[in-house]
Order: structure tokens, then C-alpha cells, then sequence
């Protein structure tokens, strides 16, 4: 564990909303998990992204757009059948520091 990064996945705070917002949530935990390290979102190499509902990707690809612009990390995204909590989607990044 790097600083404040957690060990594994990230899930939204709120797992009762929509796809969407649960991106956005995440998306911004994540960016001040890079804050405490010392980096930012543009130095993400890679995303692993597990969601429960594929149909719905269509929400999280419009958020991960809007928060990422042109600067899109590498990823892949697998669907699961469980993620426990409610959660629609959970979120693993790796990043350069410095």
C-alpha cells in the first residue's frame, strides 16, 4: 500500500444509486487517493474495472469520458455476478507516482 491508497478495489460510498454516479464517485475517490500519494489521474497506467450489470457499461463509459477527456487509461472491463454491498461496480488502478 502506497500512502493512502487502498489495497484493492474501489466502490462507490453510495452503492444504492445508478451506474453512473457510482463512476463518478468512485472516480473522484480515486483522484484524491492519488492526491495523498503524491500523482493524479493522468498518471494512471492501467484500470481494472468488474461491474455486475454489462448492459449498463454505457453509463460508466460516459462518466469515465467526462473525467478522463483524451487522456484515456488502458482497461478492461469484466462482468461478475456479485460484488456484495449493492455495488454495481468496483474499481482497481494502477499509477506512476511523481
Amino acid at each position: 500500500m502506497i500512502g493512502a491508497l487502498p489495497p484493492g478495489g474501489t466502490i462507490a460510498d453510495d452503492t444504492s444509486v445508478s451506474m453512473g454516479e457510482q463512476t463518478r464517485n468512485i472516480l473522484g475517490k480515486i483522484s484524491g487517493y492519488l492526491k495523498q500519494a503524491g500523482t493524479d489521474p493522468s498518471r494512471i497506467v492501467s484500470v481494472s474495472i468488474f461491474v455486475t450489470d454489462l448492459s449498463k457499461k454505457t453509463e460508466m463509459d460516459a462518466v469515465w469520458t467526462e473525467f478522463f477527456g483524451d487522456n484515456l487509461p488502458a482497461r478492461a472491463t469484466v462482468g461478475v455476478a456479485d460484488l456484495g454491498g449493492g455495488a454495481l461496480i468496483e474499481v482497481v488502478v494502477t499509477a506512476l507516482k511523481g
